[in-house]
């Protein structure tokens, strides 16, 4: 549930804003002057911060941005304003904003506006499923699937082909793969990985018809979908 820092000097907007995001699931916090919004959002982990571009008590809603920005605080930041010319846009973006809201406003763009900048601001996802042809694996569920059926897997076993699957049609080394899943540097001849990969290899292909992985002589292995 993200926590936002709403910063409105009027007490009804302010109350309005914050039930607004209540119903769509967030957490809000409210200041009524620069200052304050200035203290919470310094002091507390927001992940967003609706501000005000007039504020009272001396301290505006540029002065809070720059502030913030300079004390490090990186929440993204949506700007709420009367103040509708171009450059006045441009002054709040350029000041460290993310987005720019002319009132009056509809809560519900509020709301989706404030969603893309959570998303912006969260950057790329980590992976969580890899697919390789029929051939998937769930990093969470730690299961293997090929043509939806669960292929039964040892640790060592899954970690081999995780690798192998986040480079697919690339040829891996061998000492790649000493590194990455054995996690020590190959240094004297062995067969281990040879052993490894030829049980994983009868394991998604028990019949030897539509073989996954492939040797490359003097190099490695290379993993790809059957033609």
């Amino acid at each position: 549930m993200a926590r936002i820092l709403v910063v409105e000097d009027d007490a009804q907007t302010a109350n309005e804003i914050t039930a607004a995001l209540g119903d769509h699931g967030f957490t809000a916090d409210a200041a009524s002057t620069g200052r304050e919004g200035l203290l919470k959002a310094a002091a507390e982990p927001y992940d967003a911060i609706v501000l005000d571009r007039m504020l009272p008590g001396g301290l505006d809603g540029l002065g809070v941005l720059t502030a913030l920005r300079a004390a490090g605080v990186e929440a993204p930041v949506l700007i709420l304003s009367a103040l509708s010319a171009v450059d006045e846009r441009v002054r709040g973006l350029r000041a460290g904003g993310d987005d720019y809201m002319t009132k009056p406003f509809d809560f519900l763009e509020l709301t989706a506006r404030l969603d893309i900048l959570l998303r912006r601001h969260a950057g790329p996802q980590p992976e969580t499923v890899l697919r390789v042809g029929r051939l998937e694996m769930d990093l969470l569920k730690h299961t293997v699937r090929l043509a939806g059926k669960l292929v039964e897997l040892l640790p060592r076993e899954f970690r081999l082909l995780e690798y192998l699957m986040r480079h697919p049609g690339q040829v891996v080394t061998r000492t790649m793969l000493f590194e990455e899943v054995w996690n020590y540097h190959y240094a004297e001849p062995t067969n281990v990985i040879d052993v490894h990969v030829s049980k994983l290899r009868r394991k998604l292909d028990p019949e030897g018809n539509q073989p996954m992985i492939h040797t490359v002589r003097g190099a490695g292995y290379t993993l790809r979908a059957p033609d």
